[in-house]
Parts: C-alpha cells; structure tokens; sequence
C-alpha cells in the first residue's frame, strides 16, 4: 500500500537525493574496539568481513585495539532501506504526476458540484416563458379594451335613449 503513496516517492527523493555517495565517518562511540588474533593486524581479519557486509577499520595495520565502523558509505544504507539515487527523477516524475492529477481532479469536482449545467436550456426556457407570458398579457389587455369600448358604446345608448 505504501507504494500508492505519494509521500512514499518524497521521502525516497529526499534521502537518495541528499545522502547518496557520501562517505560516513563514525564518532569515537560508534566504533566498535576489539582484538584480532594473534599474528593478524586488524585489516587482515576483517578483511572477508568488510568484503561482504562493508564497513572499515580506522587502523588497519595495528595489531591490538582495532577500531572498526561497521558502515562505510550511505549507499549501502540507502540499498537497505530500497532507495537509490538512480531513481531521483523518477521519483521527481511521480511525485509531478501526483500533484497534476490531485488538481485536475479538484478542478473537475469542483466543476461536477458547482458549475451549472444546462444553462443554455434554461436560458431557451425562461425566452420562452416570458415570450408566452408576454403574449398572454397583450392579450387579456385586448380583451379588457375590447369590453371596455363595448361598455362605453352601450352607456351612449342608454344615454341617447334617455334624453332623446
């Protein structure tokens, strides 16, 4: 699962970016201090040692006291936890990658829950509503205009009957 994650590829960037080829120097109580056996110096017993697993001896040809750091480079550290600096821009590209699809895809949520659809639609529904409406009052005013010259013709004939 951890392979999904984005932080996976940042962290992996980081450390490989900025522990890669460098030689590590052990303090005075990382080193471990022993003896060789007799009529070996401390380089020639740990030899297959350091050959196989890495490290090194800060006094090689000495033949008592040996000091030994069992880590010699961050590669191998870096190996260990499955980081490597040959995949740097690999792991640049991904974490891009990550970020443009996180926005594309805010972007289109966004549009998915606040953009209006079928404005055009409406828009045409509402030009015909009001059209329709439109039409619908002109007419009740012809109606009403047509009843009140109708009123107004029967009134001057009451009004001629009456005085005439």
């Amino acid at each position: 699962m951890y392979r999904i994650s984005p932080f996976t590829y940042l962290v992996d960037g980081m450390l490989s970016t900025g522990l890669a080829n460098t030689r590590i120097v052990c303090s005075s109580i990382e080193l471990s201090h022993f003896n060789p056996p007799s009529g070996q110096t401390c380089g020639q017993y740990l030899r297959p040692y350091i050959t196989s697993f890495g490290g090194y001896i800060e006094n090689p040809a000495a033949t008592a006291n040996c000091s030994f750091c069992s880590a010699s480079d961050t590669n191998k550290y870096l190996a260990y936890l499955s980081s490597s600096y040959a995949n740097r821009w690999r792991n640049f590209g991904i974490m891009w990658a990550f970020i443009i699809f996180n926005v594309f895809g805010a972007i289109f949520l966004y549009w998915l829950a606040r953009v209006p659809k079928n404005k055009k639609e409406e828009k045409g529904k509402d030009e015909s509503m009001e059209r329709k409406e439109t039409l619908e009052r002109r007419a009740t005013l012809e109606r009403m205009e047509t009843l009140e010259r109708k009123r107004t013709v029967e009134r001057e004939a009451i009004l001629e009957k009456v005085s005439g």
